[in-house]
């Protein structure tokens, strides 16, 4: 069973400050991640890549590696996709291991499950795709009737062939999510990304597919996660009780 899975948890968020670490229903949001990635069952190692000893001690904490601290694409402005091949290469000589399959679990996607995990490994083991991308189907935020607006404030629509048409009979629109991406380690250490020539989209339900970057993100998966725990949006007004909420 030769794949990795690789979390990358910098420090350093600028909108939400030190996310990766704040409390969502009860847990570290990284925790999340690092669960489905251990329930899963689909890996020999499950690293987490961060620059920060206090995110690396939590991690640690959790049942995750963190063997040594990121020493590359340390600000925001690095493609992660850098990040984590990097990992790869210090994982590869400090464990003098060899991953054919390299997993790139998102820790601002905290609603992947374990199953979708191991659904998305294996359509990759089984096609060979260049990578596999999760990604979830637009739904009533409907992209084909999308504009840009100009300076002077007239809206330009991106597809004019489809402002008369029924949603219903738009053409299906997707969106990557960072929720699971995979891939060979050899391409990966050769391109330093991702998006490889060939890469295929893989549809996971957009529940899981939330990717928290502001407070509203943070506040639509916190009642997502409510959801699924099996309590109500009322009752989550009581942090005591739920364990949710950012005044933890």
């Amino acid at each position: 069973m030769n794949r990795i899975a690789i979390i990358p948890a910098r420090s350093g968020s600028k909108r939400i400050p030190n996310k990766n670490v704040l409390p969502l229903c009860g847990k570290p949001m990284l925790q999340w991640t690092i669960e489905a990635a251990i329930e899963s069952g689909a890996f020999h190692r499950v690293l987490v890549s961060t620059d920060s000893q206090a995110y690396a001690d939590l991690a640690v904490s959790l049942g995750a590696d963190v063997p040594f601290l990121r020493d590359t694409a340390l600000d925001d402005h690095s493609p992660i996709s850098h990040a984590t091949a990097r990992a790869l290469e210090q994982a590869g000589d400090f464990f003098g291991e060899e991953y054919r399959t390299v997993v790139q679990l998102m820790p601002n996607c905290p609603l992947r499950t374990s199953a979708t995990i191991v659904n998305l490994v294996s359509r990759f083991e089984r096609d060979r795709p260049a990578s596999l991308i999760s990604g979830f189907q637009y739904g009533w935020m409907n992209p084909n009737w999308a504009h840009e607006i100009d300076s002077h404030g007239k809206p330009i629509p991106v597809f004019p062939e489809r402002m008369t048409m029924r949603s219903q009979d738009c053409p299906a629109l997707y969106c990557p999510t960072g929720a699971v991406w995979v891939i060979e380690q050899e391409r990966l250490l050769t391109t330093r990304n991702f998006y490889a020539e060939g890469w295929q989209l893989e549809p996971i339900p957009w529940q899981e597919s939330v990717d928290i970057d502001d407070e509203s993100d943070w506040a639509m998966a916190e009642i997502l996660l409510q959801q699924r725990l099996g309590f109500s949006v009322q009752d989550a007004g009581s942090v005591s009780e739920t364990g949710c909420g950012r005044q933890a």
